[in-house]
């Protein structure tokens, strides 16, 4: 049975749909899952999701260096393109407009020594049997951990510390989609 820190606000057969991030890293250590429902338009929810080029919409204090993520959408950061940098320590890895976003933390960077091999997606699914402006975003996260004692460090401390931050990020990037409307 899989803890609330691998699957927060999913179901079951949310966790057996197709993620992207399944290509990106062969047999991971770890795969967790978020979700959560906003009642907006899915092309609202990925627009928002496309801000997070330039901010990790959690907490700010922490992983923002204390500024706050823009509040109003900034034009044209839904232009996208594979290998655009995505809240400083991830890559564009694959997208699909108005359906979802994926990305991969860089191969070179300090957080790939620290966190290990990390690829997420951020999957928008119109909810068919209600009103066409809700929708569910799910998130999958695949990880390869590091070796050594970083790693089982990493194991244990990943999934709870990833679900702090997720958590957040979720319900602000709720309160900005269903503000926009």
């Amino acid at each position: 049975m899989k803890s609330i820190s691998e699957t927060w606000g999913t179901s079951p057969d949310e966790r057996r749909l197709p993620f992207p991030c399944d290509d990106i890293i062969s047999q991971p250590d770890a795969e967790l899952y978020r979700g959560i429902t906003i009642n907006a338009l899915p092309k609202t929810v990925f627009r928002w999701l496309c801000q997070l080029r330039v901010a990790p919409y959690s907490y700010d204090w922490i992983d923002n260096f204390g500024r706050q993520s823009p509040r109003e959408l900034t034009p044209d950061l839904d232009v996208l393109a594979v290998g655009q940098d995505v809240m400083r320590i991830f890559s564009l890895f694959a997208f699909e407009q108005d359906r979802q976003l994926t990305i991969r933390v860089k191969p070179h960077s300090n957080a790939v020594k620290t966190f290990g091999d990390v690829g997420v997606s951020y999957l928008v699914v119109p909810i068919v049997e209600r009103p066409a402006a809700e929708c569910r975003l799910l998130v999958k996260l695949v990880v390869k951990y590091p070796d050594g004692l970083k790693g089982r460090l990493m194991r244990v401390l990943l999934p709870w510390g990833d679900l702090v931050m997720m958590r957040r990020q979720l319900l602000n990037l709720k309160r900005l989609a269903e503000s926009w409307l």
